[in-house]
């Protein structure tokens, strides 16, 4: 069964008819997610959030505004930019506000102004008893109690239905310049990444593509980059003056690293060119390889380790010939990998899923994370126990059936 509803207390009602028949409840959002998290991998009830798209007058004062679950990244923006302010979580996709607090979203500013974790004030939502429940007040800060805002973000809607969250805005920057600089090699411009972050420079933005990505934009997108390993950087600031002060320290760093063929973007049609071919980068890898399918993953790990665990993702690819464009949030320590595969080839799958296994082993062994935002869904919950030891999970698990007694709320996700 597949459910609309239009208001918090329809939503409520639903939740309340899914518990008297003790039937599954999968949240759904614009379906971007990539572990599987709206899979009704026991039928039920799927909830498409998605008529639930209002958005409240932004506050200027408080610089917040509430929104309901179903209302999509872009159409948020086509709003609050008008008002002189922006969201700051930028994932790519085209996601629901309801999608980004379930999955823990972030993206490329993460770097300069958080994931959503930072970035959402409160949440309303539908609880286990089918109960309406406000998580927080719309104060910046509170001792007063537990913090089940930041419980339900990254909750994968397995502990309750998101239905309105309060957001953080940010004042748009008087001063925004973007480029891409090229590198001689990936450690060359990771550790440029690296460099970027330690001198404190205020970046906005810093992406990785590695070569193949870079090629696979050219091709799909019709654009001009050089095939090399390239960073996208941004840089905000209250004046021209302050923008060329950091770009300048940024050039200073990577000229360090062999960085060359800066393409600087000053006026806004060249940035949101830039960053178009960037958010593209899924739809342009699969184009590499046309039928196959993408089996992407992301890990993240402490910044110290990014270029050992990028440079030993790329000497595997390479081991075991697959087809795998690396891109990355390296600013934060988070990167993806999107590795080509043939659906109706199990050896092929196997070789992936082979890889993705080690790629997540290395990045526990540096003290990472096997998920920097993809979220756990039903695709990597084996990594769990290994990450957080038995006792963690299990303390998740008592968190689960405390809040989900009848487990109705997206079973098989998370812990399985």
């Amino acid at each position: 069964m597949v459910v609309w509803p239009r208001s918090i207390e329809e939503a409520a009602a639903v939740v309340r008819i899914a518990l008297e028949h003790r039937l599954p409840l999968v949240p759904f959002g614009a379906g971007t997610s990539l572990e599987g998290h709206v899979a009704a991998l026991a039928g039920g009830i799927s909830v498409d959030m998605r008529e639930m798209d209002a958005i409240g007058r932004p506050s200027l004062d408080d610089l917040d505004v509430a929104v309901e679950a179903g209302v999509t990244r872009r159409a948020l923006d086509q709003r609050l930019r008008p008002e002189g302010v922006f969201f700051a979580v930028d994932p790519g996709a085209d996601a629901t506000v309801g999608g980004m607090v379930g999955t823990g979203a972030s993206g490329t500013m993460t770097v300069r102004y958080g994931t959503m974790r930072e970035n959402v004030l409160a949440l309303t939502i539908v609880n286990g008893r089918g109960e309406v429940v406000r998580t927080h007040s719309r104060a910046r800060k509170s001792s007063a109690g537990y913090d089940l805002t930041r419980l339900m973000i990254g909750s994968e809607g397995t502990l309750g239905l998101i239905c309105e969250a309060t957001l953080r805005t940010h004042p748009i920057p008087p001063a925004i310049a973007a480029a891409a600089c090229t590198f001689p090699s990936i450690d060359a411009a990771v550790q440029c990444a690296v460099g970027v972050r330690q001198y404190a420079i205020p970046v906005a933005r810093i992406e990785l593509a590695d070569e193949l990505q870079i090629e696979a934009i050219n091709r799909h997108d019709e654009t001009s980059f050089r095939v090399a390993p390239t960073l996208f950087l941004e840089f905000h600031g209250m004046s021209e003056a302050d923008v060329s002060a950091q770009a300048q320290e940024a050039a200073s760093i990577a000229a360090e690293f062999g960085g060359s063929g800066i393409e600087w973007a000053s006026d806004e049609r060249e940035r949101r060119r830039l960053w178009h071919a960037r958010h593209r980068a899924y739809d342009a890898a699969r184009a590499l390889r046309p039928g196959r399918a993408g089996l992407t993953t992301d890990v993240c790990v402490p910044i110290s380790a990014l270029a050992d665990c990028v440079t030993a993702a790329q000497a595997d690819i390479a081991e075991h010939h697959l087809t795998a464009p690396i891109v990355g949030h390296v600013g934060d320590g988070n990167f993806h990998v999107c590795v080509l595969v043939d659906p109706n080839d199990a050896e092929d799958i196997a070789r992936a899923e082979a890889f993705h296994g080690r790629l997540v082993e290395r990045a526990l062994a540096h003290g990472g994370t096997c998920t920097g935002e993809h979220g756990v869904g039903y695709g990597k919950t084996r990594f769990l126990a290994a990450e957080h030891g038995p006792a963690g999970v299990e303390m998740m698990r008592a968190v689960k059936h405390a809040l989900d007694p009848h487990g109705i709320f997206n079973p098989g996700k998370v812990l399985g």
